[in-house]
């Protein structure tokens, strides 16, 4: 009996040893920012990783996240490791509480054992506990069974860590482990079907990286190396060069959550993660896109600036409803009177960008209204909203004098640029 002891007495120690690893610690905060685990489970900067990040979720309502801090009341302190890998492999938390696929376990699943082990250690040694009660989820009393989740993970979840592909080098498979696993990019760039999962999943990657709608309003566009659809004519260095920094002039700017998967995640990677991400999203199924032309090709700078002589230049824009005096009045002083931006591209041009000539006008919608904001470490890149400013109509007029110049777009009913 005392051997018995003994052994599980120096099997605990030794446990113990293994998760105060420096090396497994720092690791594991390495993956848990390729992972942006912060970006849903921090609500307060102040309190990283306590939780309360509500998340809109259709037909469902308002989820807030759990607080993951090592705090054995309120956070995972009381977790094991196969309570962890539980959570993060098959959806299961402690005790067998199935979890919302909010939470990204189906792309988790590919995570490598020893990956899970550097998580874990990192989770429990190298961050702060916070007693931070997790709030309650939004949730009508008839949606909140979880047992329908286990029907949803039969049909949606498939088991097992990545698999490396013996046909494809080091570099690519890397690539493919991170946006198919830790990065989970298919979260946002893959179109969801009725059941909320990612359609590549069900329709044998058919859909795979080809965008939909995000959270918060947003669309998340067509990453698979298509040439006028998604990102076929981008060359290695700008795709680098956009997931490191979230901008390419003339090509395109991150916004909304892309702006803080870059600002949280992807800046922080390094270098040869990012080269390795961006040679497996150039080496995918080529997939089409709803418009015919490259987004990033379209519209012209202004010529008509003379024309408009005598408009406001400044933010007193009262009623007005002509969008290229919006555009004079609210944008001209950042984006310049043609259109073009700065010489540095600072102020990035509005010709040949990526989300004016995009098919769709959302995301331009929400980068007037509400803004954009990346702060990257080497200078914040600030845009202000213009919610308060701007009425229905004239967000109108100005967003179809934005798409009609600067990005190609004309409706059947739309002006010609110069015909104002």
């Amino acid at each position: 009996m005392t051997w018995v002891l003994l052994l599980c007495f120096f099997s605990a120690n030794a446990q113990t040893d293994e998760f105060d690893d420096p090396e497994l610690i720092e690791r594991g905060r390495y993956l848990a920012i390729a992972g942006d685990c912060a970006a849903c489970h921090t609500a307060d900067k102040d309190k990283p990783y306590a939780g309360g990040y509500p998340m809109q979720m259709p037909m469902l309502g308002t989820l807030y996240s759990s607080n993951i801090t090592p705090d054995p009341e309120h956070g995972i302190g009381d977790w094991s490791l196969e309570d962890f890998e539980g959570a993060l492999r098959r959806g299961v938390g402690k005790g067998g509480r199935n979890l919302y696929p909010a939470m990204p376990y189906v792309s988790y699943a590919k995570i490598t054992d020893r990956d899970i082990l550097a998580l874990y250690a990192y989770f429990m040694r190298g961050v702060e506990p916070l007693a931070e009660p997790d709030r309650r989820n939004d949730i009508p009393w008839l949606l909140r069974a979880r047992w329908p989740l286990k029907a949803w993970n039969a049909l949606y979840l498939k088991p097992g860590p990545y698999e490396v592909d013996p046909d494809r080098g080091e570099q690519w498979n890397r690539g493919a482990y991170l946006v198919q696993g830790l990065a989970h990019c298919g979260t946002c760039h893959t179109p969801r079907g009725i059941g909320f999962q990612e359609k590549s999943l069900s329709e044998k990657g058919k859909h795979y990286l080809a965008g939909g709608p995000v959270l918060a309003g947003w669309q998340a566009y067509n990453i698979t190396p298509h040439e006028s659809g998604g990102i076929g004519l981008w060359s290695q260095r700008q795709l680098e060069q956009f997931l490191k920094t979230g901008h390419v002039n003339r090509l395109a700017q991150a916004g909304g959550s892309m702006a803080e998967a870059v600002e949280n995640s992807l800046a922080k990677l390094r270098d040869d993660d990012i080269r390795a991400i961006a040679t497996y999203l150039r080496d995918i199924p080529a997939l089409p896109g709803v418009g015919k032309e490259p987004r990033q090709q379209q519209g012209l700078a202004a010529e008509n600036v003379i024309a408009l002589r005598g408009k406001p230049l400044s933010g007193d824009i009262g009623e007005d409803t002509d969008g290229a005096r919006l555009y004079l009045g609210l944008c001209a002083s950042c984006h310049g009177a043609d259109g073009t931006g700065s010489e540095d591209g600072y102020y990035p041009s509005l010709v040949h960008n990526s989300t004016v000539g995009a098919h769709s006008d959302h995301n331009l919608r929400r980068a007037i209204r509400y803004g954009v904001e990346r702060d990257i470490g080497d200078g914040e890149i600030l845009m202000p909203g213009f919610a308060r400013e701007l009425d229905e109509k004239q967000m109108n007029a100005l967003v179809d004098y934005l798409r009609q110049q600067f990005g190609g777009r004309r409706g059947p009913d739309a002006p010609r640029p110069g015909e104002h």
